[in-house]
């Protein structure tokens, strides 16, 4: 791959888009690679968080434009998606995490309110300005969007297509932290090896699932897969490795397996 890179260290898988002549601009070559890394953070077991990240000086200006007017032309297969990429941050059983150090305009943007968490570059530009090419927001952010912001803020970042800088950002809720843009990077991976060390990877992947699944589901439904999924985790050893860990005072050794033990119904 060369529009993306990929490396794992410490059970951490850092994918980074690297196309930084032009800030990181997203082409096909770059959501093909995208894709091939996430699913492959997906079913390998010795990734237990993911972090996406972009080369300096951006984390990802946007959509391509290097086609002028026809950038945005009519596509002419039939299986054309607005959703960006084929396998998306959600549906990874890990948790992925945006670190957005550097602007992060139009698909940018987008991609990121796909991933569980997101730490913000306080000096980069934000903005979800596809009104104001001609064409609208896209990679489900007219799903995304309005659940992690709420209504009014969604409405205000999908229909002005204005940008902001990472404290507004804050401010509109797409983010819990905001920091210098060279802090970024480290204190996704601090938080991405936390996990990797000291959460269960099957417990993560079932209450990752049921946090995406839940903005769909009735409270009864959301009881209902609890009520199933723990049921599973408590008749496996990692539910009694955790407290022997705590009681112990040690590093939890965890056996359970997202590529073999997971149960899909």
């Amino acid at each position: 791959m060369s529009a993306v890179l990929f490396a794992i260290d410490e059970r951490v898988a850092t994918i980074t888009l690297n196309r930084p002549e032009v800030r990181n601009a997203f082409d096909g070559a770059m959501a093909r690679e995208l894709a091939t890394a996430l699913r492959r953070c997906d079913e390998d077991d010795t990734v237990r968080a993911v972090v996406i990240t972009g080369t300096p000086p951006a984390f990802c200006a946007g959509a391509d434009l290097s086609a002028g007017s026809d950038t945005f032309r009519a596509p002419e297969d039939d299986d054309f998606s607005a959703g960006g990429l084929r396998v998306l941050p959600w549906q990874v059983r890990k948790p992925v995490i945006a670190a957005v150090n550097g602007h992060a305009i139009g698909i940018g943007l987008t991609l990121t309110l796909q991933c569980d968490l997101r730490i913000f570059a306080a000096d980069a530009l934000y903005g979800i300005v596809q009104v104001r090419r001609g064409v609208m927001g896209d990679a489900y952010s007219h799903w995304t969007l309005p659940r992690i912001a709420g209504m009014e803020a969604a409405a205000e970042i999908l229909l002005t297509g204005r940008t902001f800088d990472g404290s507004e950002a804050r401010e509109l809720g797409l983010c819990r932290r905001v920091l210098p843009n060279d802090e970024v990077l480290p204190a996704a991976l601090e938080v991405a090896r936390d996990i990797a060390d000291n959460t269960a990877p099957l417990s993560v992947a079932y209450s990752k699932r049921l946090l995406w699944e839940a903005w769909r589901l009735s409270a009864d439904d959301v009881e209902a897969l609890e009520t199933k999924y723990h049921t599973y985790l408590m008749g496996s050893g990692d539910a009694r490795e955790g407290v022997e860990s705590f009681l112990q005072r040690r590093v939890p050794r965890w056996t359970g397996s997202v590529s073999t033990d997971w149960q899909e119904d």
